[in-house]
């Protein structure tokens, strides 16, 4: 299971958002960031963009950029766990606008660079609490992730660092987890799931796999978009803060969040032996 909800992240740089089906879209779409972000202040073409209607042929996209009131500003530092007020349809009552006119402001913040979330699973009643009782559970594994199939619109690589940031140290809507009960999740208990039983724990004959964390520097950044794949292809990457070092098989891999060149690792084909 997740230690947030199934999200998207709709912004002018991912998959879609909810003007990527406008005519007047389509005709910028092709333009650097820059460029349409000058063209969608314009008044003229925000005037054309909130009158017309999206052509999108999937409805599930048509849905997801129409549910207002799960659509919510990720922020900087992001917020994962948002109050129903905060959603775009909540705004646009207090303001007196559209849904469309707020989220149109939204995608232009940050130089067009900000993100909407729409908490897809997870997040029907508007809180942690039901991920919080599965996270309990004493069969529950932590894991899913489909960023790999979705980079442009998922990025859920910042999952370990948020269940230390979030579920140990800053979440007041609800109760919060033990540090303890958190590593042993991201550490031995995913390790026995996967027959890998010569890690995971720190005792004599085990592999040191290690993270040093100052857990009060620990963080996030907001998610942004690269475009570092092969032919220049995109992904969302979000950056964590926090790291002292990671050591991989008793060698320094990373220090200060920087990569030593280090690069102890191994293909494993299958379950490892308990070295005891």
């Amino acid at each position: 299971m997740a230690g947030r909800p199934t999200g998207l992240l709709l912004g002018l740089e991912t998959t879609f958002h909810p003007f990527g089906a406008h005519p007047a879209y389509q005709e910028i779409a092709h333009l650097p960031l820059p460029e349409r972000v000058t063209r969608m202040r314009d008044p003229a073409v925000r005037r054309r963009l909130l009158e017309e209607k999206p052509e999108h042929e999937m409805p599930v996209a048509l849905f997801i950029a129409q549910s207002f009131h799960k659509l919510f500003p990720l922020g900087d530092p992001p917020d994962y766990e948002p109050p129903a007020e905060a959603s775009v349809a909540a705004r646009a009552a207090r303001e007196g606008r559209t849904p469309q006119e707020v989220v149109y402001d939204l995608l232009l913040e940050r130089d067009g660079r900000a993100m909407l979330y729409f908490p897809l699973l997870n997040y029907a009643n508007g809180d942690f609490e039901a991920i919080r009782a599965m996270l309990e559970h004493p069969l529950a594994v932590l894991g899913l992730s489909d960023g790999g199939a979705h980079c442009g619109i998922i990025c859920d690589a910042s999952m370990p660092t948020y269940m230390l940031q979030y579920w140990v140290r800053d979440r007041v809507r609800g109760p919060r987890l033990g540090l303890e009960e958190v590593v042993r999740h991201q550490t031995r208990r995913t390790a026995e799931l996967y027959g890998l039983l010569d890690r995971g724990l720190l005792a004599p004959g085990f592999r040191a796999d290690l993270n040093l964390i100052d857990l009060e520097e620990l963080g996030l950044d907001a998610p942004q978009v690269v475009y570092d794949l092969p032919a220049g292809g995109r992904r969302l990457i979000q950056r964590p803060r926090g790291y002292r070092a990671t050591i991989q098989s008793g060698r320094v891999t990373f220090e200060n969040g920087e990569p030593t060149g280090e690069r102890p690792g191994r293909l494993l084909r299958g379950p490892i032996p308990s070295p005891r």
